[in-house]
This record gives structure tokens, sequence and C-alpha cells, in this order.
């Protein structure tokens, strides 16, 4: 699918699910790695991975487009756009749109080890997502050195 497609695409969905013109640009853009597509707010252009159109297809695809679409009417009536708001919750749930798009084969995973660190002089225990340098901090309750302890 190329550039025009896709407007066309997204223009189609526009009138026949919310009843309303899409008059600016919709296009792919190979940069996004996180998510399948993205409104832009001073634009009003939308933004859709194409490796979500190639790996899992037309029906992921449309369901983005909604996703987006949704954002994009409710922006331009002042109303709820964002993804905690109700109107967009309810507008999203009409359509059928897509709530979050499905994950890339080889996409950055956020590591979720957690690192256990033991004060020496009261054993309090300290769980981090992040490491600490156990040079620079100490305990918070006794000043006592940190230790890091393997499981």
């Amino acid at each position: 699918m190329d550039q025009m497609a896709l407007q066309k695409l997204v223009e189609d969905i526009s009138l026949s699910f919310f009843g309303r013109a899409f008059v600016h640009e919709a296009r792919f853009n190979s940069r996004l790695r996180t998510t399948g597509g993205r409104y832009l707010l001073r634009t009003h252009d939308i933004e859709i991975n194409p490796k979500q159109y190639e790996i899992h297809g037309y029906d992921e695809l449309v369901g983005i487009i909604k996703h987006e679409l949704c954002h994009y009417h409710l922006h331009i009536q002042k109303k709820g756009y964002k993804h905690q708001d109700a109107d967009f919750k309810t507008l999203l749930k009409e359509v059928g749109g897509s709530r979050y798009c499905q994950v890339l084969p080889n996409a950055r995973r956020v590591s979720t080890s957690v690192h256990l660190y033991e004060c020496a002089s009261c054993k309090t225990k300290y769980k981090r997502k992040r490491r600490i340098n156990v040079a620079k901090y100490v305990c918070g309750k006794c000043a006592g050195k940190l230790l890091k302890v393997t499981e």
C-alpha cells in the first residue's frame, strides 16, 4: 500500500464510520517503533506505522486508523480526545477501533528484572527497577552501607 492508497482509505473510513470528512494528510512513518500510529495535534495529520500493516495485515491497519480518527474528530470538535477521556472511550467503542496495537516482533522490550539491596546494619531490604551505586547511596533508615543481594 502506498501513501495515496492510505490517504484514500483514511478518508473512506472517516466518512463511513464517523460521518465526517478527513481533510488533512495521512501518511506512513517508518520511524515509528512502539506505536501503531499517531495523531499530530498541531497539523491534524495522522501518521501510521507501516510495519503494522506489513506484519499484521489490513484489519489491524483499519483498527489503528479508527483509533487515530477518534483523536482527530474529537480534537476538531473540541471534545475529550485523550485516551483517558470518556468521549474518546465511547467513540472508540462505537466505531470498533482498536484500543492497543499488536506488538511487533523484535520491538524493544523493557527489562523487568528487579534489583534487591539490603542494609548491612539494620537489614532493611530495598527493591529497585534500576541499579543503584552502592558506593554513593546509603540506607534511608540508619545510613548504613547497602549491599547488592544476589538471588
